[in-house]
């Protein structure tokens, strides 16, 4: 009998485990630690605990005693590669910290996770330095857990785990879509509506695997609905609040250029052209000058909001739009008040 394993995009790994009929009642804590490799009892259990582990579709205790043909199914986090290890002495923006959770707010331009090509540079990189030789209160070691991740060029808020236990918590709230994320971005053209709601199934796309396509047919992708309202409007570009009902690769910039309106800024989805205005040389020259000041796509994790995993309330953290993003903001309203110049 071997584990059916999936890996998704928010660092998580699901297992589904049906129990041969010839098994005998063992803890569940135990039966696990001999069926998927590298897990240890007390990642098992601290996954019961977060309430990770359903049998036969309810949630049980690490002391629950399997049963033959059973229906298991986990969720654990993922662990970091060997290779991903490297302390770097790289300055973190941290608005809060506790004995369990920090909350980071990542410039544009940096990689959350080590990967191919950026396995130095990142925020865990920056992060293993910040937590060298700081130990909780038990002694241990701190180690950053990460729990989910936003692209490279997106700035914004990032909740980071400081011990194991922390994190399963955090990543059932993540896998269940109950933590609470509102982005702010700019987008091209007029909206048509204050507010509205896009839905589709995502996945990479079959002509450039860089990128997620949204399909109308659920057997190509996951789900996925963002639900959006217009904060202001410059005829030419929009900006607007974005929150999450789930937390998809991409998912606002490839739901944002599925309806002809791309993220201002975002080459990989056409957002790095002139999509909307007329090629009039002031004009061209002025979003060419707007692009060049953003680091990125127009995209900030403004909030985020989760039930904290030892006092059990509701917390909420709110970050300020970065300098370059603002800048841009305040450029489309200097230009829009002041234009004279046909459109």
């Amino acid at each position: 009998m071997n584990p059916e394993q999936d890996f998704n995009e928010d660092l998580f790994e699901h297992y589904r485990i049906v129990v041969d009929k010839g098994q005998s009642l063992l803890r569940i804590d135990k039966f696990l630690v001999n069926r998927i490799e590298n897990a240890s009892r007390t990642k098992i259990q601290n996954a019961a605990r977060a309430g990770n582990i359903l049998v036969n579709n309810r949630v049980v205790k690490p002391n629950y005693k399997v049963k033959p043909e059973d229906v298991i199914s986990i969720l654990l986090p993922g662990e970091p590669h060997e290779i991903e290890n490297i302390p770097e002495d790289i300055p973190l923006n941290i608005i809060y910290e506790d004995e369990d959770v920090l909350i980071v707010n990542k410039p544009s331009g940096m990689v959350v996770h080590p990967a191919y090509a950026n396995y130095t540079g990142t925020l865990f990189n920056a992060l293993l330095f910040y937590f060298l030789g700081k130990t909780d209160k038990a002694g241990q070691k701190i180690f950053p857990w990460l729990v989910h991740r936003i692209d490279k060029d997106t700035s914004g808020l990032l909740i980071i785990a400081k011990n194991e236990l922390a994190q399963a918590i955090l990543s059932h709230q993540f896998y269940e879509h109950s933590i609470k994320r509102e982005y702010t971005a700019l987008v091209w053209g007029d909206l048509e509506n204050e507010t509205g709601t896009i839905e589709g199934y995502i996945n990479r796309s079959q002509k450039d695997r860089r990128i997620m396509t949204i399909y109308e047919d659920p057997e190509k992708g996951r789900a996925s609905i963002t639900h959006y309202r217009v904060i202001k409007r410059w005829d030419y570009v929009t900006l607007v609040n974005c929150s999450l009902e789930t937390g998809r690769t991409h998912q606002i910039r490839a739901h944002f250029a599925s309806i002809g309106h791309p993220l201002f800024g975002d080459t990989a989805y056409g957002g790095r052209q002139i999509l909307k205005g007329s090629l009039y040389s002031k004009y061209k020259q002025f979003v060419e000058n707007s692009f060049s000041l953003l680091k990125g796509q127009a995209l900030h994790a403004r909030t985020i909001g989760f039930i904290h995993p030892s006092s059990h309330q509701e917390v909420y953290f709110e970050s300020e739009l970065p300098a370059d993003f603002q800048e841009v903001i305040e450029r489309w309203d200097r230009y829009v008040m002041g234009r004279n110049f046909p459109s």
